[in-house]
């Protein structure tokens, strides 16, 4: 296992990436030096060349989600993307050449890369496929708990079913009710006696405690013998965090909150975010600037009003700060009091809705951004009306503003959009997350995955 920002990741999916993207190098150095050996070491520029073939192909790939794997995930599904994200690198390419011709590979190399790379990453994903779908590679645990709480990891890992690990065995308290056990394939024990033994015979050397309630029930003897015995030992908490990239919030206490690590905000680090939102922000309002133009223009075209729409929200520390956005709604939107935005809304204009599901409606926050009052990325900023409603019936919301929130975020990457009481919840957990494992690399990395969702139009209302 691999922790990057945190969240663990299987090491046959490293292999995935990194064995995919050597084999396209190492084919593209074959069949350049079969075409045209002389220029791999009499022109320095042809390995930029290669090297800019390989990172197209391997971030049209990432984009077209062909490195995110899931129990049941079809050959037929996998072979259309692969074509899609193939023949996008294709284009992608065809277009850089026709703009800078000395960026070309010689002749025929790119094409016949391109047919043998399909070929092999099919065959390669075929056999991960094939690995997910057997469990091989999967690090084998055993869960010991009992409630609610062993539901949701089941549940948790069941949807991350490319996480790594597959449960071998669950142990419940003496007096459980026995479970529906016929399809699962755990072996199921009643009895926190003899755990180490249980284990052994499971051949696993990780415990996942997993308890609705710890006080009196946790087996404190056993598991400590368990421990000297060499084996992990988890709470269900942490595991939950480590593979799905979010906090259980209904399960974790203050206490886990003060005692794990993170949450750390050096200044080193908050000076490099802010460097860093303001270039992004710069960077994105000088390239959006002919499409800023001809969103205002769109919206002044098609009802009265102003372009641009302000409006309260609540920053760092709790406060409230006018956040900036192209007008996507009827001036009158809210003559009866702030409302959730629900899907196909009757108060966006056909312009709003464009807008929206294209984000260019967030373009005008990087003024914000450049003024202090928002990071780049952070949590959604809400709104005072909404946020005070939500703090009183959510644990731990509040915590979200220890930090400037963001126009886009890791809340906004691994959820879709929400207008309820329970997205808000299911959103704080991602939020929470990110301030625990904030840092420049991490938002480099949300930025990319953001370009995703805006190029897939997801997430967006």
């Amino acid at each position: 296992m691999l922790r990057i920002f945190g969240k663990k990741y299987p090491l046959r999916k490293l292999i995935l990436f990194f064995g995919e993207g050597l084999f396209l190098f190492g084919t593209l150095i074959l069949i350049t030096f079969w075409r045209e050996p002389a220029t791999l070491w009499d022109s320095p520029l042809t390995w930029l060349r290669l090297i800019f073939i390989v990172i197209t192909c391997l971030l049209c790939l990432y984009y077209f989600d062909l490195y995110t794997f899931r129990r049941g995930y079809s050959y037929f599904e996998m072979s259309t993307r692969l074509f899609q994200a193939l023949g996008s690198a294709s284009i992608f390419l065809g277009f850089i050449y026709f703009l800078f011709p000395v960026l070309m590979p010689g002749r025929g190399i790119f094409l016949t890369e391109l047919f043998t790379f399909i070929l092999f990453s099919s065959i390669w994903r075929y056999f991960y496929i094939w690995l997910l779908r057997k469990n091989i590679g999967s690090k084998p645990a055993v869960i010991v708990g009992q409630g609610n709480a062993v539901d949701r990891l089941l549940h948790e890992l069941e949807k991350n079913s490319d996480c790594g690990y597959k449960i071998s065995g669950i142990i419940y308290p003496p007096n459980t009710s026995r479970p529906d056990t016929s399809d699962s394939g755990h072996k199921i024990f009643f009895g926190f006696n003899d755990i180490l033994e249980k284990t052994r015979k499971l051949e696993t050397e990780e415990i996942i405690v997993a308890m609705d309630e710890k006080r009196g029930l946790l087996p404190i003897e056993e598991l400590l013998k368990c421990k000297m015995q060499g084996l992990h030992i988890i709470d269900g908490e942490t595991f939950i965090e480590e593979i799905t990239g979010k906090l259980a919030i209904d399960s974790i206490n203050p206490s886990w909150l003060i005692f794990k690590k993170g949450f750390q905000k050096t200044p080193s680090m908050l000076l490099g975010k802010r460097i860093t939102g303001i270039l992004f922000s710069l960077v994105g309002l000088i390239l959006s600037l002919p499409v800023t133009i001809l969103t205002a223009a769109a919206i002044k075209l098609e009802s009265k009003g102003p372009v641009f729409f302000k409006q309260t929200r609540v920053g760092k520390d709790g406060t409230e700060f006018q956040v900036i956005k192209f007008r996507s709604m009827r001036t009158d939107a809210e003559k009866d009091g702030a409302k959730w935005a629900t899907k196909d809304d009757s108060r966006v204009t056909r312009v709003g809705k464009i807008i929206r599901k294209l984000r260019i409606d967030e373009v005008p926050q990087m003024w914000n951004v450049l003024r202090g009052d928002m990071s780049f990325v952070g949590p959604r900023p809400e709104r005072p009306e909404f946020v005070k409603d939500l703090a009183q019936k959510i644990r731990y919301y509040d915590q979200r503003h220890c930090v400037h929130p963001g126009i886009t975020g890791w809340a906004q990457i691994n959820y879709p959009y929400g207008a309820s009481i329970e997205d808000a919840k299911r959103k704080l957990e991602y939020d929470l997350y990110y301030i625990k494992h904030m840092s420049v690399l991490l938002d480099f990395y949300i930025v990319l995955k953001t370009v995703k969702t805006i190029l897939f139009r997801e997430g967006s209302r």
